[in-house]
């Protein structure tokens, strides 16, 4: 595509960051248009996974965030109560050397400023929060709420669940709440009084799991996220709650599992979220990533790394033609399938609980797999 087409990117998360770096490390003129003032280190733990760290290394901020992550040895899964193993996935040099490439856990916030380090400066705009977005005459428009008006060529809507560029392309569409939450818990480990917990573990529960790890090389902070059947009512985006209510939640766990959770001087609850499956993520020059068009269950650590994918897969797609429409469509050929097995098997809940091989997720890399035509 011709590099000096204008392309606005909506949301500079995880996924909106990624197509800037992609997009502009090969020459076009990328723009991302932010709501918030300015972004700080918030937010839980991550896991960074191989695929996730190709892309890293396509952007070249592989190394950066290597040295800020810990690299766990193996992802384990017990059983909720008595502990007992049911599959143990070997990593670290046996990952590397599987996937091609490492697999870490890290704090949210690192892999944020790992990728934004990547993307120009000056070509984040903060405080722009997009009202409505149109399209004609092969224009896109974004209206901010500030009374401003941008126009592009190409409107990447990376904004999240309530995204404002998918109503433009398929009208109001409210995420469906799974009838789940999730407890998150941030904190010194020097708070657990000396208890050895076993790095990047998930406790299977019958109908709640839990799953615990260091988030930084130093081991200096532990964090804690889970699911559990629970009704919400609220309006906002996550509410605090005490240790002793999802201590209530995990009633009969592993010792280890609630000692942790007692340690956490606090915690958060936040809503589960899916988006109906979507047949089209296009209209025009307007065009969707990550959980604006295939909002999941977090249950195979993956949302984040779709985001990522779809990033780096679309600004391939539009290296590769001067058709931009034609490379949209090459867009979702290509990532569609993949993401509809991932949204499959993440709601089932099963990933990596019993014995299996995941290459099919590790092994992938968005910098390389093959476009599919359209």
């Amino acid at each position: 595509m011709k590099r000096d087409m204008k392309i606005a990117i909506v949301g500079a998360g995880l996924g909106g960051a990624t197509a800037a770096a992609c997009l502009q490390q090969a020459g076009f003129d990328a723009r991302v248009y932010e709501q918030a003032v300015a972004f700080e280190r918030i937010g839980g733990g991550i896991h960074v996974s191989a695929n996730v760290l190709k892309v890293l290394r396509y952007i070249g901020a592989e190394q950066r965030l290597a040295d800020l992550g810990i690299h766990p040895d193996a992802f384990t899964s017990r059983k909720w109560d008595t502990g007992e193993i049911l599959f143990e996935l070997p990593l670290g040099a046996t990952g590397l050397a599987q996937y091609g490439a490492s697999y870490l856990t890290a704090h949210r916030g690192d892999l944020h400023r790992s990728i934004l380090e990547r993307v120009e400066a000056g070509s984040i705009s903060f405080g722009k929060r997009v009202e409505r977005v149109a399209h004609s005459g092969g224009k896109a428009h974004l209206y901010l709420s500030d009374g401003g008006e941008i126009e592009a060529d190409i409107v990447i809507g990376a904004d999240g669940v309530n995204s404002k560029v998918r109503e433009a392309i398929i009208g109001i569409r409210k995420p469906r709440f799974t009838g789940a939450i999730a407890h998150r818990g941030i904190f010194p480990a020097k708070l657990l009084n000396g208890l050895e917990v076993r790095n990047c573990t998930k406790w299977w529960g019958p109908k709640s799991h839990i799953l615990i790890y260091y988030i930084e090389k130093s081991r200096e902070e532990i964090y804690f996220v889970t699911s559990a059947k629970e009704e919400w009512t609220s309006s906002a985006s996550w509410e605090y709650c005490t240790n002793a209510e999802v201590l209530r939640a995990f009633e009969g766990f592993h010792a280890e599992v609630r000692e942790v959770i007692a340690a956490a001087p606090e915690v958060t609850k936040w809503p589960i979220f899916e988006v109906e499956p979507m047949d089209t993520w296009n209209s025009g020059p307007l065009v969707l990533l990550g959980d604006a068009c295939h909002a999941t269950t977090p249950y195979m650590a993956s949302g984040a790394a779709m985001a990522i994918e779809d990033a780096t897969v679309l600004a391939r797609c539009l290296q590769a033609t001067n058709d931009p429409i034609s490379a949209i469509a090459s867009y979702e050929a290509t990532r569609m399938p993949r993401v509809k097995r991932v949204q499959e098997v993440s709601r089932e809940n099963s990933f990596l609980r019993t014995p299996m091989d995941p290459n099919w997720v590790f092994g992938y890399d968005a910098a390389k797999v093959p476009l599919v035509a359209a």
